[in-house]
């Protein structure tokens, strides 16, 4: 699960070009501007991520004004998103550790749910809700990648070091779409829930339309593998404004996850995909062998600063950003998302 609410540390503290009683407060990868004085280099804080859905609480009254929102379920509490106070980019909320009243925590302590922080989901439109028929399946995992600023900058250089299998795949700015085959079943799955077979939802719809469960029951057969998902993002009409400004709805795959192992597979993606003329996300990078000083410094700046760029799938729209694998040992994946993108969201 996502950690939205953890124990930090202040990395840095820049001054604010544009503002005497602000500054810049860095927490790993992440800016946050602060107010002057609040923070010095080394404190620890509380750090809360962008796309955190904070309760309604005294401590986060301040926020009412710009982050107030009423979920669909009637639930109440406060969006963080990135922002921009005095054109300085602020991504996230910073408090200390005192306004909660917590002891001497260690840093990367979870707080999420102790302080009750949910993600912020925007609200999905009744053609892609559905009947749900139980919880996202266990034996799948969920597709979430890590972000670029909470990796530490050191493990990223140890991570990229030497010869690696590298990808790097434009992240699309759709929903979150699950098949699976587990148990002799087919389904399909939006981000959190397993839905009821309905001609009416989007996601069975477009299912239906590629005919994935027979696609996916000739592959098991072929390949011998009983349980498998494949996952990808879904784009097109109705969905996050259209952004792409797609004719139709279509799904752009991403993972081929091998149940009995627990891994991703990339060769049977690639195989499941090509042959039956499904799409994958846009490759941007893929490399047998990536030394360090060949591409760029590996930094998160670095990283962020590429994920901007047009999208593959329109040129006229800047791309979500991009998600960076080691497809040859799984040995780790994140994602950077394009400060761009977020300016604009």
């Amino acid at each position: 699960m996502r950690k939205l609410a953890t124990i930090r540390k202040i990395k840095a503290i820049k001054d604010h070009p544009n503002a005497d009683k602000l500054e810049l407060a860095m927490v790993d990868g992440w800016q946050v501007v602060v107010k002057k004085g609040e923070f010095q280099k080394g404190d620890k804080c509380v750090y809360f991520e962008i796309d955190s859905f904070l309760p309604i609480q005294p401590e986060f009254e301040f926020l009412r004004k710009g982050g107030y929102k009423k979920l669909p379920d009637g639930t109440e509490g406060f969006r963080l998103r990135t922002i921009r106070l005095r054109k300085e980019r602020s991504q996230g909320l910073v408090l200390p550790v005192s306004t909660f009243g917590f002891g001497d925590l260690e840093v990367g302590t979870d707080l999420t749910d102790k302080l009750n922080v949910i993600k912020y989901e925007p609200p999905v439109p009744v053609s892609l809700s559905g009947k749900v028929k139980g919880n996202f399946p266990s034996k799948v995992p969920k597709t979430d990648e890590e972000r670029i600023q909470n990796i530490d900058e050191n493990t990223l250089r140890q991570c990229m070091f030497g010869d690696i299998h590298l990808e790097v795949k434009e992240k699309l700015d759709g929903t979150s779409f699950t098949a699976y085959l587990l148990d002799g079943q087919f389904g399909v799955c939006s981000r959190n829930w397993d839905l009821e077979r309905d001609e009416n939802n989007t996601y069975w719809q477009v299912a239906l339309k590629l005919g994935l469960e027979e696609k996916m029951r000739k592959l098991s057969e072929e390949v011998q593998i009983k349980e498998f998902a494949v996952q990808g993002e879904l784009v097109g009409p109705g969905i996050q404004k259209n952004r792409y400004a797609l004719s139709e709805l279509d799904v752009y795959f991403f993972t081929f996850h091998n149940v009995d192992r627990w891994e991703r597979d990339q060769l049977l993606l690639n195989i499941f995909t090509s042959e039956n003329g499904l799409n994958q996300a846009p490759l941007i990078v893929n490399t047998e062998l990536v030394r360090e000083h060949e591409v760029f410094e590996f930094t998160i700046e670095d990283w962020l600063n590429y994920a901007e760029g047009a999208s593959a799938l329109n040129k006229r729209t800047e791309r979500e950003g991009v998600v960076v694998r080691d497809i040859a040992e799984n040995s780790f994946s994140f994602k950077a998302i394009s400060n761009k993108f977020l300016d604009n969201e």
